[in-house]
């Protein structure tokens, strides 16, 4: 989770009107980020730890693992969420390999509806490379449950 202050969202300023633009999530991938998601999820394959493998595979090296791309989504939810509701669904579908480099995870607010128990969200997702490829999109649903208006 992103633990920086300045871009959590605060109770006074968290906002779920169609349009509002969470804030990116923004991380450095490469070999040693991979490797580290690689021994939580026991994902040791190949072409996620080792240049050659990658380019055996037809790529310019190894490349990250698109579960990642999914949970920088999901972190990018988290932060943007905080207290105020919970995350119901994410789906995503993969456009592009993550290779190294600075990656964002960045979403949009595209419907809100009123329910018994609170605010059911829609929000579209992305994760882009340095270049603004789309690596990943997809859309998330959640449940705030209080303080949004």
């Amino acid at each position: 989770m992103n633990t920086d202050s300045s871009t959590a969202q605060s109770m006074s300023t968290f906002t779920c009107d169609v349009g509002a633009v969470l804030p990116g999530f923004v991380r450095d991938t490469g070999l040693a980020v991979w490797g580290r998601y690689a021994a939580v999820n026991d994902e040791f394959v190949p072409i996620h730890m080792d240049n050659e493998a990658g380019r055996a595979a037809g790529m310019p090296g190894a490349f990250g693992m698109g579960n990642l791309q999914i949970s920088y989504m999901h972190c990018l939810l988290r932060d943007w969420l905080g207290p105020m509701g919970r995350i119901q669904s994410v789906s995503a579908r993969f456009r592009k390999p993550n290779l190294a480099g600075r990656v964002t995870a960045a979403g949009v607010v595209t419907e809100v509806r009123g329910e018994a128990d609170g605010q059911v969200v829609t929000v579209e997702l992305t994760v882009t490379d340095e270049l603004q490829d789309v690596l990943s999109a997809g859309t998330a649903t959640v449940l705030v449950t209080g303080g949004a208006h």
